[in-house]
């Protein structure tokens, strides 16, 4: 086994494919492994921030694969209003996780 330190990058890259091994072979050469883990932190880290305490309370980031994200919502009432939303999270998304989300998916939670 190999001790010399590895590169962050390759290191976050690594772990990136470990969690996602369907995306490995399919991930676009433009988005990076690294770079997806770090709009994965961003979003998953700086949710409240990125949408406000007010839609944080309602509306939780389920997962993000490549450029869609999957958001869980309390109640079918948040789900209307997320898709009006919807232009306003991703800019807000981009500005303060440096996500680009293309697609948001919006599930309702059970009860």
């Amino acid at each position: 086994m190999n001790r010399d330190p590895v590169p962050i990058g390759e290191s976050l890259d690594s772990v990136v494919r470990s969690l996602r091994p369907e995306a490995s072979s399919a991930q676009p050469a433009s988005q990076p492994a690294a770079q997806m883990a770090r709009q994965m932190g961003g979003v998953f880290g700086r949710w409240a921030e990125a949408v406000g305490e007010a839609v944080a309370e309602h509306v939780k980031p389920i997962k993000l694969d490549g450029t869609k994200l999957v958001v869980e919502v309390d109640d079918p009432a948040w789900a209307t209003q997320l898709r009006f939303l919807e232009a306003t999270l991703k800019q807000r998304l981009l500005e303060v996780a440096g996500a680009t989300v293309e697609t948001v998916d919006v599930r309702v939670k059970r009860r």
